[in-house]
C-alpha cells in the first residue's frame, strides 16, 4: 500500500473511525464504501427536503420541528465524513 488510508463511511461499535488500506479503488470493500457514501448523500438530500418542508410548515408540532434538525445533523456528520475521506484521496 503506497497511498493514504481511506476513511470509511462507518465507525466501529465504539464510535471510532474505520480505515481501509488498499491500492485498488475497485476492491470489494472500496466499492461497498462507495455505495454506502452514495446512499448517505441521497439520504441527506431527502432529509434536507423534508426538514425544509417541516420548518416551512407553521402548523408543524414540536416533535416534527425537533426531529428535522436532529436528522439533518446526522446527515451533515455523514457528509462531512465523506468530504474528509474524498479530500484525502485527491492527488
Amino acid at each position: 500500500m503506497n497511498g493514504p488510508l481511506r476513511l470509511l463511511p462507518w465507525t466501529t461499535p465504539e464510535g471510532r473511525p474505520c480505515y481501509l488500506s488498499t491500492d485498488s479503488p475497485a476492491s470489494r470493500l472500496s466499492l461497498l464504501a462507495d455505495d454506502l457514501e452514495a446512499a448517505q448523500l441521497d439520504s441527506g438530500e431527502q432529509v434536507l427536503a423534508g426538514a425544509s418542508a417541516v420548518l416551512a410548515d407553521t402548523k408543524a408540532g414540536e416533535r416534527e420541528v425537533r426531529f428535522a434538525p436532529t436528522r439533518s445533523l446526522e446527515c451533515l456528520q455523514d457528509v462531512l465524513r465523506i468530504a474528509v475521506s474524498r479530500g484525502a484521496r485527491v492527488p
